[in-house]
């Protein structure tokens, strides 16, 4: 008996020594130059948030944050994506290197007092959790080439727009780490676990 306890002990060991070690992939489409291999990074951007504050990559230095794309006045996957979303933060609340950016891709109505508003009424740190809009064209540029996201008109599509319902995890070097499922609880806890793995990845010396 004692000695299946202390197999046991060993193997719980090994499994937290894997994860400890654990690397997430490195999303997109790299180049090769030379001998290095250079991945793709979350472009420059500019854009305002609910307290409008100037908001850019370099808000971003050094932090790992999630992103997503939603309208305020989406009915269909904005308020479930949201609602994980919000699991996510509410795990992370207190640790200062973890951000979190929703895109509104309808900044023609998402105005920023409305912003604040949705931000006030989920109850999130607005230093923490960023609603921004700007330039509609430059959120679905963004959204295209650097988050490999889709956001866009469409007046046959619900709210007429189609977007996608992916929460993107992007590293302390703007590389997108992970894409999940917004819709989805179970990929909600994926991204849970990610964001360990990531954080002793990036934090852990």
């Amino acid at each position: 008996m004692k000695n299946i306890l202390n197999i046991l002990v060993i193997a719980l060991f090994l499994v937290g020594c894997s994860d400890a070690g654990r690397k997430l992939p490195i999303i997109g489409h790299p180049t090769i130059t030379g001998n290095d291999t250079v991945y793709s990074t979350i472009k420059p951007f500019t854009f305002l948030s609910q307290d409008s504050s100037v908001i850019t990559e370099k808000t971003f230095d050094n932090k790992i944050y999630i992103a997503d794309f939603i309208f305020l006045s989406c009915t269909s996957i904005c308020p479930v994506m949201t609602s994980e979303m919000k699991k996510v933060y509410d795990v992370f609340e207190a640790n200062p290197n973890i951000y979190f950016l929703s895109h509104t891709i309808d900044p023609e109505n998402d105005t920023i007092p409305r912003l604040k508003a949705f931000a006030e009424a989920l109850g999130v740190n607005s230093h923490k959790w960023f609603f921004v809009t700007g330039d509609k064209d430059h959120i679905y540029s963004m959204a295209e080439k650097s988050y490999f996201a889709t956001a866009y008109p469409d007046e046959l599509s619900p709210g007429n727009y189609i977007h996608s319902g992916g929460l993107l995890l992007v590293d302390t070097h703007k590389h997108i780490r992970g894409v999940y499922d917004g819709t989805n609880p179970k990929e909600t806890e994926r991204l849970i676990a990610d964001l360990k793995i990531l954080l002793n990845e990036q934090f852990t010396r």
